[in-house]
């Protein structure tokens, strides 16, 4: 029976050496580890708590994460959407494409020619920060609102003066 302990003790000491050959870069980190888990000080239970908790808030912050993602997705399929409408009416409107990127153009170009540069630039990547915000908080669809039914009434006074 003696020589199965000294043979069981001879392997864990073994087992021993090559785990700590294998962890030999990580002890000090497992050392303060084993001290904050025997909470030799006395703000390492709050201190443990807190981490657990930080831990279990991240799966609030991957749903948030997800519906970034989400978002972005969305906007990336609205944009090729555009891109292809603007193809369809290239193809099938061709007259009616070419008068609307002339007008978009003049009006990009007329837009370059009266601000500067730089602060066209400020403006743009400004508004395109503020975009979120602004899409969260409905005060884009308010505005879009309020530019459909102008255009809706001048539409209306112009079938008046046709009739």
């Amino acid at each position: 029976m003696a020589e199965g302990d000294n043979r069981s003790t001879n392997l864990l000491a073994a087992e021993t050496a090559s785990l700590e050959e294998q962890l030999q870069g990580w002890g000090e980190v497992m050392l303060m580890a084993d001290k904050v888990l025997r909470w030799e000080r006395a703000w390492f239970p709050p201190a443990i708590m807190g981490v657990v908790s930080l831990v279990f808030l991240t799966t609030e912050q991957q749903q948030r994460f997800h519906e970034i993602c989400s978002n972005l997705v969305k906007t990336r399929r609205r944009t090729v959407g555009w891109w292809k409408r603007l193809f369809t009416l290239k193809e099938e409107k061709p007259k009616m494409y070419f008068m609307t990127m002339i007008v978009s153009l003049a009006a990009v170009a007329w837009v370059g020619q009266q601000v500067h540069n730089l602060l066209l630039t400020y403006l743009i990547v400004t508004f395109l920060l503020l975009l979120p915000g602004l899409n969260q908080h409905g005060i884009i669809l308010k505005y879009i609102g309020m530019a459909k039914r102008e255009i809706n009434k001048l539409l209306k006074q112009k079938e008046k003066k046709n009739e």
